[in-house]
């Protein structure tokens, strides 16, 4: 029986000998070839890179050898890279789009498929059906059709690497004296910090930049506490600020000189404060539902339009193509730049916020109270719950009927239903309710501006699904 591929929030993910297999990854590649050729775009070629997961290097020749097989040009990463940096590689060769194979942040027993097209960003959504409408059901006749006239093996580090140093003051960055704490956890980012801040008296101390694709002593690779308790330690041992990637360094975690936890919408607010305050950059942002609504207070301070879009990527990054956007970001942890590419980029963000502490003099506890000072605080929490496959449609039913008129002792004044369930409430506080586009998970998510009400939000959203 075939297996029927469809791409989630970001890309293809299965379990590695079970669907996601040598055939099955051939078939992906045909169905981006044939879009391609379609598209009359295939002779420009495309990038093929992959992270440090079981046999990446493996299934990326795979891909490899599928593409070329119908004629398409490929450059094939020589080493694990970080997705943004394969992304990158579009740009710098006029490529007609590249593949990354990598599960991102899911468990060590999945792999995965993603397609990034010419404007190096997350596939628009159209794009991801045309591809699946061009997988056909077999693909055994494309096993080892590698042509090596159309394939060339290439580092993409270096020219990534020039193109960050364009983008920050990186010497500035260099002279201040930091002292970074990273975890690479293992993934595709081990061994990227060490090499662009070298050269000054800013040092680097790295944890878990080794290979292991069973990612030892974590769930999954996935820059969240529970994950970071060795890179906790390691920064208040002495450190000035603690960064950590997931399993294909697009994403970015961060621990203060304390080392405590920065939140992602902290992340997405601080990011955004630096470009208007410290490049001078204006124009639209862009945000998911589940992201911040400190991104509308900065915006509206400088009359800046904000879009909100469904969750992930696919709908950020050509949403920031479409109006021309100086920043977008999710509620995960990605960023993209308008002056960059419309993809999450976990590297440029820790540049920008080593940057904003070098300029400001600031401490990063103290970059989150200056952006208090001029917005409030806001709290934010988010719960992953189990569940078990067949109850799926109960609880999506369950939280449909549901007219809560107050959840959490605050009163709902509106539902958005563009991704989940998102119940917006008197105070500009918000609670979701939404299934994962990637894993069998329900996720409650709320941010709220009193820090009392954050547990009882969550604990609303629990019974309103009945896990």
């Amino acid at each position: 029986m075939t297996t029927p591929i469809k791409f989630g929030t970001d890309g293809w993910r299965a379990i590695i000998a079970d669907t996601y297999t040598y055939s099955n990854v051939r078939r992906c590649a045909v169905g981006v070839g044939q879009y391609l050729l379609a598209k009359k775009q295939a002779q420009q070629g495309v990038i093929v890179g992959y992270d440090t997961r079981f046999a990446s290097r493996d299934f990326a020749e795979v891909t490899a050898s599928t593409l070329t097989a119908l004629t398409i040009p490929v450059y094939l990463c020589d080493r694990p890279a970080p997705t943004p940096a394969i992304s990158y590689m579009i740009k710098d060769k006029q490529a007609a789009g590249c593949v990354i194979i990598t599960a991102s942040h899911n468990p060590a027993k999945y792999n995965g498929f993603k397609f990034r097209p010419d404007y190096a960003g997350s596939a628009r959504p159209e794009i991801v059906q045309a591809i699946e409408s061009h997988i056909p059901d077999e693909a055994e006749s494309f096993f080892q059709a590698k042509r090596e006239t159309l394939l060339s093996d290439f580092n993409p580090l270096p020219i990534y690497f020039a193109k960050l140093k364009n983008l920050v003051n990186i010497e500035r960055i260099r002279a201040a004296g930091f002292k970074v704490a990273v975890d690479a956890m293992y993934g595709a980012g081990g061994g990227v910090w060490p090499q662009l801040l070298a050269g000054g008296t800013t040092t680097v101390t790295e944890l878990r930049s080794d290979i292991n694709p069973s990612f030892p002593g974590m769930h999954s690779p996935e820059p969240l506490p529970q994950n970071l308790t060795q890179l906790a330690e390691l920064v208040k041992a002495g450190a000035n600020i603690g960064f950590a990637a997931d399993g294909d360094a697009d994403r970015l975690g961060v621990l203060d000189e304390h080392g405590r936890y920065i939140n992602p919408m902290q992340l997405y607010a601080l990011l955004l404060l630096y470009l208007l305050e410290v490049q001078g950059a204006r124009g639209p942002i862009v945000r998911t539902i589940t992201c911040t609504i400190m991104a509308n207070k900065l915006a509206a301070k400088y009359c800046l339009p904000v879009y909100e879009t469904a969750i992930g990527f696919k709908h950020v990054g050509p949403k920031m193509v479409d109006v021309q956007a100086i920043f977008g970001g999710e509620e995960s942890g990605g960023y993209a730049f308008g002056n960059h590419i419309p993809e999450r980029d976990g590297f440029l963000s820790g540049l920008y916020l080593l940057d904003f502490m070098a300029v400001t003099g600031r401490t990063m506890s103290g970059l989150v109270d200056y952006l208090f000072e001029q917005i409030g605080p806001h709290y934010y929490d988010r719960l992953d719950f189990t569940f078990e496959a067949e109850k799926r449609q109960s609880i999506v039913q369950r939280v449909q009927i549901a007219k809560p008129d107050e959840l959490g002792g605050l009163k709902v004044i509106g539902l958005t239903t563009i991704d989940g369930f998102r119940f917006d409430l008197e105070d500009g506080s918000w609670l979701i309710i939404r299934f994962s586009g990637t894993e069998p998970l329900l996720r409650i998510y709320c941010e709220t501006i009193d820090e009392s009400k954050v547990a009882p939000l969550i604990e609303a959203g629990r019974k309103l699904a009945g896990v």
